[in-house]
């Protein structure tokens, strides 16, 4: 992997096969890792997933992420084998708290006790420890294994946070650690700072909208970031967002979002790269047209980052 890496991050909103044609061109554009999101109420990310091991040859694929306040730490096990199995041990595992999960009613206050608990359990049994696990959220009892043979015995951990507490677990265990939704150099630096004295990768990722049309590129990136402002905005120490209802300025959205023309990408990138940063996950939409976003990110963005 080089030293500046690349991820394209997709919403599991399309239908089959779509997913194959844009993997398909980011590896053949460059792209590092191919990610799916796996947010609440749209498609789980394994079926995409899946899609894009057997379309694709050398990136890495994962979830970015998968929580365990919805899914049980075996099963996340088992997903994350299958995957590492359907693209012959190119597999990485997200891990995150999760966000909007108020809406099911679940508490997740514990979550650095429930992802901790998490990758220790996922870890064992891939590496065919019959143990078992105590702990404080989840057990395995003494015995239990998997009924079939991983395709590795261990994969890389990925932590998705923002949160300091998580970010320590993240740094002394995860091989990456992900700030979803910021575009923002600040924030790297300080996350950074966090993570100094361990090999923890940081990862950027954010809304990406690109477009010869800058502004219109832009208007469609705060269309999106207004979804999600509310909920990561006020966990970032570094800035003070405005009143809501004067809409989001443009020092806010290039926090926040990739939007612009090639070029303007390239600057932000290269600013967050400069702070810190190992890896860019450029996230959905991509574009105004998603392939139009995703041809320009692989022809004009990535070629002038290398």
């Amino acid at each position: 992997m080089s030293e500046r890496s690349f991820g394209l991050g997709l919403q599991s909103d399309k239908q089959p096969g779509a997913y194959a044609a844009l993997a398909r061109r980011a590896e053949a554009d460059g792209f590092d890792v191919v990610s799916v999101f796996n947010d609440l109420f749209f498609q789980p990310a394994l079926p995409p997933l899946l899609e894009i091991a057997a379309a694709t040859e050398r990136v890495r694929i994962g979830p970015a992420c998968l929580n365990p306040f919805t899914v049980h730490p075996v099963e996340l096990a088992g997903q994350v084998a299958a995957l590492d199995a359907a693209s012959e041990g190119r597999a990485y595992l997200g891990l995150a708290a999760g966000a909007w999960l108020d809406r099911l009613g679940l508490d997740t206050r514990r979550a650095l006790t429930a992802i901790s608990e998490t990758w220790e359990i996922v870890r064992r049994l891939l590496a065919g420890d019959d143990s078992g696990f105590e702990g404080r959220l989840f057990r395995l009892a003494a015995g239990n294994t998997l009924a079939y043979e991983p395709a590795r015995r261990a994969v890389p951990l990925l932590v998705g946070t923002w949160s300091p507490r998580l970010t320590a677990f993240a740094a002394g265990r995860a091989d990456e650690l992900k700030i979803g939704g910021s575009a923002n150099p600040a924030l790297v630096r300080l996350v950074k700072e966090r993570l100094a004295g361990s090999r923890t990768r940081l990862v950027v990722g954010a809304v990406t909208v690109v477009d010869d049309d800058d502004a219109g590129a832009r208007a469609r990136a705060r269309e999106q970031v207004a979804l999600y402002l509310p909920v990561v905005g006020v966990l970032d120490p570094t800035i003070e967002l405005p009143a809501a209802e004067s809409g989001i300025p443009d020092d806010v959205l290039d926090r926040f979002a990739f939007a612009g023309e090639p070029a303007r990408i390239v600057e932000q990138a290269q600013a967050l790269f400069e702070a810190g940063a190992d890896r860019i996950e450029f996230g959905t939409p991509h574009g105004i047209d998603e392939r139009r976003g995703v041809e320009l990110l692989g022809s004009q963005v990535l070629p002038k980052l290398r």
